[in-house]
């Protein structure tokens, strides 16, 4: 073995192949397994954790071999609610330090520390679910006699339009979000089977909450559903339609403001009589739910006035939100609605301000009242930045990932960082990403997060706030295909937004949400480019269903050099190496097989099919895969 070749196979973390329980009791005794190349260096094999605050050193003992593996094992009882833990790898010469980022010689520190929660209560679904999110006013008009009319009210200042289903959404300065193309939840029910037929096994539904508007984020009533989505029946006939199914339902809401328009609030009096409403009536019940200044001006969500931001300093509003029987949050958990899963839209901002800061508080509160209605309830919030500090159990249990995966794979793909697309200099640079810093940015977010939770994060590259990766000018078919494979193969559960399946239209203009909410086209069937596209979209979910690998396997980065990438998803008996490539000229990779306790052998195509390059290398015992230009393949060994 060539030497330190051993130090390349260490691998160990906190999923089923490497603990004997992801989801302990606490003072539950669990058994840690690390394995690498068997070798003649190591002497000492330590597991280095902190129990109730203090350091401890469990040596870790050589209990069996697998092929060329060696296995080393220790048992502890797990009597902290958040265990972290590292790895010492003692050799006669040197001391290395393994945690979830890396291996060093230097002692590391524990923010990238292994962690194992006791306690968690995770969605026990949610790893195992393939999502499509739906924005419901886009998708499929199921009653025509809901459609918002022409002219039917007046909302600051404009009136809704009804448009043709056919014609492309308009901008804010042509439609104001109010122009209807009157998709409704009894359109969503009808075409159940068109995506159950594709593999879907849960839907993220945009907000449906009473509303004006097309995407309903500004509430004017959370306790019901808009009529003209079909009211509180329709979503109830929605659930249990699911539910039949096995289907399951995430459902978005805002809970950081309101519209100044709602009942609670009442500007303008557009909806409500003009003596109700914390704006127009000091003496409101509803006027400590917001920020009032003595000239009673108001705080709002990023100075939008039309949105004022809720005051979370008020026990009242906590209640009637999310602590009572009643509230906001329970009443769509109960029957006979009984949604799994709540998004919270701009949970980063959520309950603080520049006056007060109850964030981390509420955050908590929130998950002990869900979770003790239903354990099973998934908690995901829209965050985009690195946002792993709500990640360590006791806030939520996912984010929708921008930041580990979404951004990361977009730019990969040929698209500009979500971010610095938004600055006129960072816009102007034309930057590519290469496979080096695209492992970079996906190791190092999830070296923030428990393993548990890595395996629920919410797996998006197009959503109702981006542009459509695959109308963005500078990414092609070949880069837009690597992106998926990606999106379907690493840790967490993929969400695909309605219409991506079949190429939906849309505009690549930076800035203009419309472009990525143009309405579904029913007629994809005889466009021969979305039939191939969906048909791709069905292999993968199928792919991502079928492999148990691929929903709680270990992960890892096998090689990342120029422009093509290798990642392997992997248990104790098979392992998935998704091999992609936006390089202009041929590569060769090798995939080091034995490093998983696997033998080699010649592949003639992956499983999709698709031809594949590949020989033995017998010196190294790897598999050497020729890689063309902008291929990209999944190849499964067992």
């Amino acid at each position: 073995m060539r030497k330190k070749e051993w130090l390349k196979s260490v691998y160990s973390d906190s999923t089923e192949n490497f603990v004997s329980n992801p989801y302990p009791k606490k003072g539950e005794i669990v058994t840690f397994s690390l394995r690498m190349l068997k070798n003649d260096d190591i002497r000492h094999v330590f597991l280095r954790a902190r129990e109730y605050g203090v350091e401890c050193l469990h040596e870790m003992k050589s209990l069996h071999e697998e092929d060329a593996l060696v296995y080393f094992e220790v048992n502890i009882a797990i009597r902290d609610t958040y265990f972290n833990y590292q790895f010492y790898l003692v050799t006669d010469d040197c001391i290395y330090y393994y945690a979830q980022y890396q291996i060093t010689d230097y002692i590391l520190g524990e923010d990238h520390d292994f962690v194992l929660l006791a306690d968690y209560e995770a969605p026990s679904w949610v790893k195992n679910s393939v999502f499509y999110q739906i924005f419901p006013d886009r998708f499929c008009n199921g009653k025509p006699e809901l459609n918002v009319k022409t002219g039917e009210y007046t909302y600051q200042g404009f009136s809704p339009t009804e448009e043709q289903w056919n014609i492309p959404a308009k901008n804010y300065a042509e439609g104001h979000n109010l122009d209807f193309h009157n998709g409704d939840l009894y359109g969503i029910i009808e075409k159940l089977d068109y995506l159950q037929d594709l593999g879907i096994t849960a839907i993220y539904l945009n907000p449906i909450f009473v509303s004006p508007s097309i995407h309903k984020y500004d509430a004017l009533d959370y306790f019901h559903i808009d009529p003209h989505l079909g009211g509180d029946e329709a979503f109830a006939l929605l659930i249990q339609e699911l539910h039949k199914r096995g289907m399951k339902l995430l459902l978005d809401i805002s809970i950081n403001h309101t519209s100044s328009s709602a009942k609670w609030f009442n500007k303008g009096a557009e909806f409500y009589p003009e003596t109700e409403g914390a704006y127009n009536d000091k003496n409101s019940p509803y006027r400590g739910f917001y920020f009032f200044n003595d000239d009673n001006s108001y705080s709002a969500w990023f100075g939008v006035d039309t949105m004022p931001q809720l005051n979370y300093t008020s026990q009242k509003l906590r209640d009637i939100i999310y602590r009572a029987q009643n509230s906001v949050l329970k009443k769509w958990m109960l029957p006979p609605y009984g949604i799994d899963g709540w998004r919270f839209d701009v949970a980063d901002c959520m309950a603080r301000n520049e006056t007060v800061d109850v964030h981390d508080e509420v955050l908590c509160e929130i998950r002990k009242e869900l979770k003790a209605v239903n354990k099973d309830i998934y908690l995901l919030a829209e965050e985009w930045a690195d946002c792993s500090c709500d990640l360590k159990g006791n806030r939520w249990d996912a984010t929708m990932n921008y930041f580990g995966v979404g951004r990361a794979l977009r730019e990969f793909a040929g698209a500009k960082d979500l971010y610095n697309e938004r600055n006129d200099i960072l816009r102007s640079l034309e930057i590519p990403l290469t496979a080096q810093q695209l492992a970079s940015r996906i190791t190092q977010f999830l070296a923030l997060v428990p393993g548990a939770i890595q395996l629920q994060q919410f797996n998006l590259i197009d959503s109702h706030d981006v542009l459509r990766l695959h109308k963005i000018k500078s990414v092609t078919d070949s880069s837009l295909k690597a992106a998926l494979l990606l999106q379907f193969t690493l840790p967490g559960t993929p969400s695909v937004y309605y219409g991506d399946e079949i190429f939906i239209d849309g505009k690549d203009v930076t800035g203009d949400d419309s472009g990525c909410r143009y309405p579904f086209d029913w007629n994809w069937h005889k466009n021969k480019k979305s039939v191939e596209m969906h048909s791709f979209y069905q292999k993968l979910i199928r792919l991502r269903r079928t492999e148990k690998t691929l929903s709680d396997g270990s992960f890892c980065i096998v090689s990342a050099e120029s422009f093509t990438i290798v990642t392997a998803r992997f248990t104790r008996t098979e392992v998935i190496f998704t091999i992609v490539s936006r390089d202009k000229d041929k590569r060769t990779v090798n995939l080091p097989v034995r490093y998983f306790g696997l033998a080699a052998s010649k592949v003639t195509a992956d499983v999709f099919g698709t031809p594949v390059q590949s020989v033995v290398n017998e010196k190294d015992c790897s598999l050497v895969v020729t890689v063309p230009a902008g291929a990209g393949y999944v190849v499964k060994i067992c």
